[in-house]
């Protein structure tokens, strides 16, 4: 299969369960035979003048970057072909749902990756409505990025 698919690679890392889902899925991308990893967009790779406020969180009260760092994920999302979000349903991200409804809007195919841990518990009935599909961390290694389908979730809504 050929690495032709790009993703646009929503991912909280602001805790330690989120950056542990994080590094989970990145490692699943780097094998997988179907995503262009190279030419996708990973936000907290792509911060303005390569700030990243992980490392210096003073940036967050900066205008100037966060007005561009935004308005760089917007064309992140813009410009990659699926929309890939990294979802922790006792971790509710406003940022990753904003993200989720602009891709939505963008006509993006939307896939939820969910740690297998967590894969079946309750999730935002709007996070839920607006993926094509969710899966468990474990699958997204082998999932076929360039055969994307709809598929529902095992688990309840909230």
């Amino acid at each position: 299969m050929a690495k032709t698919k790009t993703v646009y690679f929503g991912a909280g890392w602001f805790n330690e369960k989120q950056n542990k889902a994080y590094k989970e899925a990145m490692e699943a991308l780097k094998e997988n035979p179907t995503v262009d990893l190279e030419n996708s967009y990973v936000p907290l790779q792509n911060q303005y003048k390569g700030i990243r406020v992980d490392e210096h969180p003073e940036y967050l009260h900066d205008i100037e970057w966060a007005s561009a760092t935004y308005h760089n994920d917007l064309v992140g999302i813009k410009t990659s072909d699926i929309m890939l979000g990294v979802y922790l349903p006792d971790e509710e991200d406003v940022g990753l749902g904003m993200e989720l409804g602009y891709a939505l809007s963008r006509g993006k195919f939307i896939l939820l990756v969910i740690p297998d841990e967590y894969y079946g518990k309750p999730i935002n009935l709007m996070s839920w409505g607006v993926c094509d599909n969710a899966i468990k961390m474990s699958n997204l290694k082998d999932y076929d990025f360039n055969n994307p389908r709809f598929g529902f979730y095992d688990g309840a809504v909230y």
